[in-house]
């Protein structure tokens, strides 16, 4: 039987997937839930608050982000606030604000350490190469 999936296509799924498995894996390690490493990422990254549109933005379903943020709140690490008409924005405590520190502060400094030691060059090409794989590939979906 013939292969359906080129072998460069299979390069880049199991990239994404090792990806993703390593941010999973992160947030075990650091006794986090995936969906709660991302919530305190966004609202951290973001001087402590941000709107719920921004943690959905990294590929979670709002149901997702509600289930983790009912949580994360009934733990009094966040709390919500209305931002205008249905909008809300999420904001940690300062129990949120340590737990934020002494967790996902250290990806974002690792995250930060390994684009810092490539060439402006080839954080480019990389974003650009990604950033028009992923336009393209949102594109077709949207018209199955």
């Amino acid at each position: 039987m013939k292969k359906l999936i080129s072998a460069d296509v299979n390069r880049f799924n199991c990239l994404t997937m090792q990806t993703d498995a390593v941010y999973h894996e992160a947030a075990s390690r650091l006794g986090l839930t995936y969906s709660a490493m991302t919530v305190l990422y966004s609202a951290l990254d973001n001087g402590g608050s941000c709107p719920i549109s921004d943690i959905c933005a990294f590929g979670m379903n709002k149901q997702t982000v509600n289930s983790a943020l009912r949580k994360l709140e009934s733990e009094g690490i966040v709390f919500l606030e209305a931002a205008g008409g249905r909008r809300k924005n999420v904001s940690l405590t300062e129990k949120g604000t340590e737990l934020a520190e002494k967790t996902v502060l250290k990806i974002i400094e690792i995250e930060n350490e390994i684009l810092a030691s490539w060439t402006e060059r080839e954080r480019e090409t990389y974003f650009e190469l990604a950033r028009r794989y992923m336009n393209q590939l949102n594109e077709r979906v949207s018209k199955l």
